[in-house]
C-alpha cells in the first residue's frame, strides 16, 4: 500500500521561509496528481497547490508568487516551497496522492497525517 509522510511543518515568523516535504512509501507505480492542502482552525480544507504528472502546477490565489510546488520523481516526493509565509498560512497542511500502485489499486484521494504551520506576526 501506498502511504504518505509528511515533513517540514514548523513555527516560524512572518515573513520567512518553510519548506514542507510529501514522501510516498510503498510501491508507487505511477503518479497522476499530487498535492498540498491545508486546513486553518474552523475552516474547511483549501487547495494550495498541485503538480500533475506532466508537471503542470496550480495554485491558489492566495499563495500565487509566494509558494512553489515541486517533485522529485525518482524519489516520488513532492515539496512545497513557502516564501514570504503571513500569520494567515497557518494551518495543518495535509498531502494528497491520486495514482496506482504495483498491485494495480488505484487511490483517488490519499491524505497524508498532516503538519502543522505556525506564523507568528
Amino acid at each position: 500500500q501506498v502511504q504518505l509522510v509528511e515533513s517540514g511543518g514548523g513555527l516560524v515568523q512572518a515573513g520567512g521561509s518553510l519548506r514542507l516535504s510529501c514522501a510516498t512509501s510503498g510501491s508507487v507505480l505511477s503518479i497522476n496528481l499530487m498535492g498540498w492542502y491545508r486546513q486553518a482552525p474552523g475552516k474547511q480544507r483549501e487547495l494550495v497547490a498541485t503538480i500533475s504528472r506532466g508537471g503542470s502546477t496550480r495554485y491558489a490565489d492566495s499563495v500565487k508568487g509566494r509558494f512553489t510546488i515541486s517533485r522529485d520523481n525518482a524519489k516520488n516526493t513532492v515539496y512545497l516551497q513557502m516564501n514570504s509565509l503571513k500569520p494567515e498560512d497557518t494551518a495543518v497542511y495535509y498531502c494528497n496522492y491520486n495514482g496506482v500502485d504495483s498491485q494495480r489499486r488505484y487511490y483517488s484521494d490519499l491524505w497524508g497525517q498532516g503538519t502543522q504551520v505556525t506564523v507568528s506576526s
